[in-house]
């Protein structure tokens, strides 16, 4: 699992932003960033929350707490449209991922 430093910079890098980049978006300093992300200090919630904004994932995710914490928006965005899906229209949605997901792991396991 990854400590809330290592993700900051990991998003960081998956948005090819640097830390005075990020810094500017969450109205902190670049030096901020850089504690964040040594786990020098830890962010404030309003803080918490303007990364998660900027980076378009929850902040359960930035700092990997939860059951949910490994998902980013878009995922979650899906399995909440899923879950006001009628329960036929689940049944053969599901029929479909179950059968996508059987075949990747088949691929896989013939590929090792």
């Amino acid at each position: 699992m990854l400590n809330i430093g290592e993700r900051i910079i990991q998003l960081r890098k998956q948005f090819n932003l640097s830390q005075e980049d990020l810094a500017k978006r969450i109205e902190v300093s670049r030096t901020i960033i850089g504690n964040y992300e040594r786990n020098a200090n830890t962010p404030s919630i309003e803080v918490l929350m303007k990364m998660a904004r900027t980076f378009n994932v929850t902040v359960d995710y930035l700092i990997g707490e939860g059951e949910i914490s490994s998902y980013d928006k878009e995922v979650m965005k899906r399995i909440e449209d899923i879950d006001k899906l009628d329960p036929a229209t689940k049944e053969h949605l599901f029929f479909l991922v179950d059968n996508i997901i059987q075949n990747f792991k088949t691929k896989q396991a013939f590929a090792k």
